[in-house]
């Protein structure tokens, strides 16, 4: 059981700082080039003992107004029908659902008013074993996009997004997923399958045989050009594909009936961006195996909820959070509630004013913090600039 903290908001601000990738990143099939940079704005909760918690937002001020002044305890709810929020005979407790907008810089706030990391409390909440030390999480290369586009010939165009894999493998990673898709939007149909399979091939012959390898088409493919594809790379022995096409129950199951008739143990994943409503019971008819929700629009709360019916069903879960830096930090402390969480996708970044040195990709794996909250601090310098420049602040 969680004690109370008897402390108040009673200050609540905002600001957006600017992280910087390695590299630009290109298009993928729906989109152009996503570039060099990314933004990510933050909420943060002073606590009435000067207590600070923050966490990602894009909640306007109106939204927060009613955190101030208001106990942190009651932005926090116990399992429904367990006041003491073990949720082993119940759903998963968590934060309020009013203050969803600020939930990441809740967690965080708790974490340091109570001096315990979000993977312990997630597990509280959850209602699950709290690990008896801190958790090692699975992390993805996400990086791999069409950087490739300006090549003429398949193999400098594969060789080059090899390249970039060996890259992330020098920077720890032991697992990627690539996009494909080229030929839905930025090349030729035929061009663009035949580009993407030169490059799976070519990723795949980089990273060894052993490493997970996933693609993620992003509905740039139909039914066809999907069993084509996957058909054809066999041998890459890829672990999901992403969005193969617009979500369709009987174009999936008809892929899923011939992924198993082919002997390919590929799973499909979906679910990142405007997912079908039904997604759900596809999955639990066992024909979508992975569920990636989107971390900030769904929050932890709602994936402890969520992860419980899926673990329940032995689905896998891989939160998405592409173009945003701090998901990278604060997915994989679901682990700690969900079974069946697989990989944190990574989207390598740097962010002034955002230390991020308690977690280091190594060999595949990050090991979360043993430090209160999500164990990431701000530079107040860095933070004041931005918070003048067009930040906001709101008092009790």
């Amino acid at each position: 059981m969680i004690a109370r903290t008897g402390r108040r908001i009673v200050r609540v601000d905002g600001a957006t700082l600017t992280g910087t990738r390695p590299r630009p990143a290109g298009a993928n099939a729906r989109l152009g080039p996503h570039g060099p940079t990314v933004t990510v704005p933050l909420v943060r909760l002073t606590l009435d003992d000067g207590t600070a918690g923050f966490g990602r937002s894009r909640a306007t001020p109106d939204d927060l107004a009613p955190l101030v002044g208001m106990p942190l305890d009651d932005a926090f709810t116990a399992a429904s029908g367990d006041a003491s929020g073990d949720a082993s005979a119940d759903g998963p407790g968590g934060v309020v659902g009013t203050f969803a907008g600020a939930e990441f810089a809740l967690w965080d706030t708790l974490g340091l008013a109570t001096g315990r990391p979000v993977w312990s409390l997630v597990a509280h909440f959850a209602g699950t074993t709290v690990p008896g030390h801190a958790p090692q999480v699975s992390v993805y290369d996400t990086s791999l996009y069409f950087d490739d586009l300006h090549l003429d010939r398949h193999e400098a165009g594969a060789a080059l997004i090899a390249d970039e894999a060996r890259q992330g493998w020098d920077r720890g990673h032991r697992a990627f997923k690539m996009k494909v898709g080229r030929g839905a939007r930025h090349m030729p149909t035929d061009a663009g399958i035949a580009r993407d399979i030169a490059a799976i091939r070519a990723v795949r012959e980089a990273i060894g045989p052993d490493a997970p390898l996933m693609i993620d088409a992003n509905n740039g493919y139909t039914l066809n050009q999907a069993k084509h594809v996957l058909g054809t790379t066999g041998a890459c022995t890829l672990f999901w594909i992403e969005e193969a096409f617009h979500e369709d129950p009987v174009l999936y199951r008809d892929l899923r009936a011939w992924l198993d008739h082919e002997g390919l143990a590929c799973l499909i994943a979906d679910g990142e961006g405007l997912a079908a409503a039904p997604l759900l019971e596809w999955a639990h008819e066992g024909v979508v195996q992975v569920i990636q929700y989107d971390i900030f629009s769904h929050g932890i709360t709602r994936w402890l909820r969520i992860g419980r019916d899926l673990d329940a069903r032995g689905v896998r879960t891989a939160p998405h959070h592409y173009g945003a830096h701090y998901g990278n930090f604060v997915s994989g402390h679901l682990a700690s509630g969900v079974k069946g969480f697989t990989f944190a996708e990574w989207d390598e970044c740097t962010t002034p004013g955002i230390d991020t040195s308690a977690y280091v990709v190594d060999h595949g794996t990050v090991t979360l913090p043993d430090e209160p909250g999500f164990g990431l601090r701000l530079d107040e310098e860095v933070y004041r600039v931005s918070l003048a420049a067009g930040g906001f602040t709101l008092r009790a």
